[in-house]
């Protein structure tokens, strides 16, 4: 054990004594997090994040997290020889794509993170949409694309979530495990489906009436200024992500995540929060100080407590 100095102890304490009104407010409840693959691209980014989700563990609050693999499915797809291609932030998925998407989702990324979780002694399951039907959805029929160049949009092998069977989520957790959940799903003639990690967090979050989603991206958060990492937003409200919108402010990365936010809050869920992997101990320093990292979505600012409001 390494030995403190009288100041390190005394931060410590600080900071132990500050964290138990959280502890006390967040035992037993239930966080969805989504993590991008961007968050796994290193083995030491990795870990990081398996570290604070063991200690949320550890501290009694019930964990699911659901993974993207979005950089990993583009870099096997272009060494396949393969153009991965978006529309409005939303992956394509033909045929080839849906089979690198089976490969990295749930065989890559899930497995490496559950070998971080065997390593830092975290009790994970690894699921997947399709298992014993998480994730009830359908093909995604052609759509009608709006704005100045208005096509149709053919978006392949993408699912539509009909709705969340969360049973299995909830047995697992029962049992004290820590469900790591791939985005993979199936039409009722077991046709595998990609669907949108952050919409499929979001209602599995609205499922389990999770008090928190939480976003975990490669940005610090939202930004007034996509361009200036310092235009950090630290609150905002759904209104607020609406003017964003309409005014352009958001990246095309970004707007699958709002839509997914406002989908969760709409869904009953009352904190969203969106933050950086990148950034260090954000998940806990977001969860148990008043400051946090990132930012904080609400249904409705005036909804905050006075101590939510960080400047």
């Amino acid at each position: 054990m390494t030995k403190l100095t009288g100041s390190e102890r005394a931060i410590a304490v600080r900071a132990l004594r500050h964290a138990i009104p959280y502890l006390r407010m967040f035992k037993d409840k239930v966080f969805v997090v989504k993590a991008g693959g961007n968050a796994f691209e290193s083995p030491d980014s990795t870990r990081s994040l398996v570290e604070q989700l063991g200690v949320l563990h550890q501290l009694g609050i019930r964990v699911v997290l659901v993974h993207g693999g979005g950089p990993q499915q583009s870099e096997l797809s272009q060494q396949l020889g393969l153009e991965p291609h978006f529309v409005d932030g939303r992956r394509v998925t033909d045929g080839d794509a849906l089979r690198v998407a089976s490969m990295v989702l749930s065989g890559e990324i899930n497995a490496r993170i559950l070998a971080a979780c065997r390593d830092l002694d975290v009790p994970a399951v690894g699921i997947s949409g399709v298992d014993a039907g998480l994730v009830r959805a359908s093909r995604r029929p052609p759509v009608e694309r709006a704005g100045a160049d208005p096509a149709t949009v053919d978006y392949g092998f993408v699912g539509d979530i009909r709705r969340i069977e969360p049973m299995v989520i909830v047995r697992q957790l029962a049992s004290g495990f820590v469900p790591v959940v791939s985005p993979l799903s199936a039409d009722d003639d077991g046709v595998l489906l990609n669907i949108n990690a952050d919409t499929v967090a979001a209602e599995i979050a609205c499922a389990l009436g999770a008090e928190k989603l939480i976003l975990v991206t490669g940005a610090p958060g939202i930004l007034e200024n996509v361009a200036d990492p310092r235009s950090l937003i630290s609150y905002i409200d759904r209104e607020g992500l609406e003017r964003m919108r309409d005014a352009g402010q958001l990246s095309d990365g970004m707007l699958p995540k709002v839509a997914s936010m406002e989908l969760a809050l709409a869904g009953g869920v009352p904190r969203v929060h969106v933050i950086s992997y990148a950034s260090p101990d954000s998940l806990l320093l977001e969860i148990f100080t008043n400051e946090g990292t990132g930012t904080l979505v609400v249904d409705d600012i005036g909804q905050l407590r006075p101590a939510e409001q960080k400047a």
